[in-house]
């Protein structure tokens, strides 16, 4: 990561290397986080933050889910946001919000840590690597499983991404380029940091909330424009062997964009290439990040 010249924190932009909290941080001894990730893009009235409001608005519904009282409104913090990416000089690139509790609590009451927010962008390429755009990555189905929403709310915390990054770490090991995730119940959920797609004699699956997989935004984009092109797009409880016997595969994520899979636990997705539906995916996916798709101009907000 390169460093950029501020990051905004509680309504002041901090010089990089000054964004700094104590080693007594709430947050950083038990995970009491919430964030999000955001994508700017070259679009083609300027540089626009793709459905930057809708980020903030899971941001501030992830704050009440983990009972973190956020001073700051949606509109503030998108402000925020878009004069942060102007101050730092990106044309493009990535945000991420963060709210979490700082001093003031060190046991596992956290009601009297102060509650801080802090954004900070920088340059970032693709996730998954232009390879696997291009041609697709290879997963494998991890042994760690992902938690249900009755053990964890459905938001986007920092501590429960631990179970992220073990099921990302084996998999990598392994020598794949990214894991998929099964419930507590053997159905599929997600990848680590990605929602997933699975086509099959031309409908389009996708796991549902349910399976524990997070309420993505990206998720909920591809499903729209899919749609909008007439597919059907299904949510749909799906086992282990789906992901053996579909036609595609593809994830889905802010970081990810749509990234498709090409083999799963050795074993080739279809014919082992990028099929259409996750080209046509893909395709559609860029044309409404950068402006191209007049259709969903809503979306994009612009610096």
């Amino acid at each position: 990561m390169e460093p950029t010249t501020y990051i905004w924190m509680d309504g002041d932009l901090v010089p990089w290397e000054q964004a700094t909290v104590h080693v007594l941080s709430h947050g950083l001894h038990y995970g009491t986080g919430v964030f999000e990730g955001i994508r700017a893009y070259r679009a083609e009235g300027g540089t626009a933050v793709f459905r930057l409001s809708d980020h903030m608005v899971r941001l501030h519904r992830s704050a009440k889910a983990y009972s973190m009282d956020l001073e700051w409104s949606v509109d503030d913090l998108a402000k925020a946001a878009r004069e942060l990416l102007a101050e730092n000089g990106l044309t493009a690139g990535y945000l991420r919000p963060l709210v979490f509790l700082e001093l003031g609590a060190v046991g596992l009451n956290p009601t009297s840590a102060r509650v801080r927010t802090a954004i900070i962008s920088w340059e970032w390429g693709a996730y998954l690597g232009e390879e696997g755009l291009r041609n697709g990555i290879r997963v494998g189905v991890s042994s760690w499983r992902r938690f249900s929403h009755d053990a964890f709310p459905n938001a986007k915390a920092t501590g429960p991404y631990t179970n992220s990054i073990l099921a990302k770490l084996e998999a990598i090991k392994a020598g794949y380029d990214e894991a998929i995730m099964l419930n507590a119940d053997g159905l599929l959920s997600e990848g680590s940091g990605e929602n997933l797609f699975l086509i099959r004699d031309g409908v389009v699956y996708t796991p549902p909330v349910s399976a524990g997989c997070l309420d993505g935004i990206t998720r909920d984009t591809v499903s729209t424009l899919l749609r909008d092109e007439g597919y059907r797009v299904v949510d749909k409880s799906l086992t282990r062997s789906d992901l053996y016997y579909c036609d595609e595969l593809f994830m889905t994520g802010t970081a990810a964009e749509v990234t498709p899979i090409r083999e799963v636990d050795d074993r080739p997705v279809g014919e082992g290439l990028v099929g259409p539906i996750s080209k046509r995916a893909q395709q559609l996916y860029m044309d409404t990040v950068t402006g191209k798709n007049p259709a969903h101009a809503d979306w994009l907000e612009y610096v």
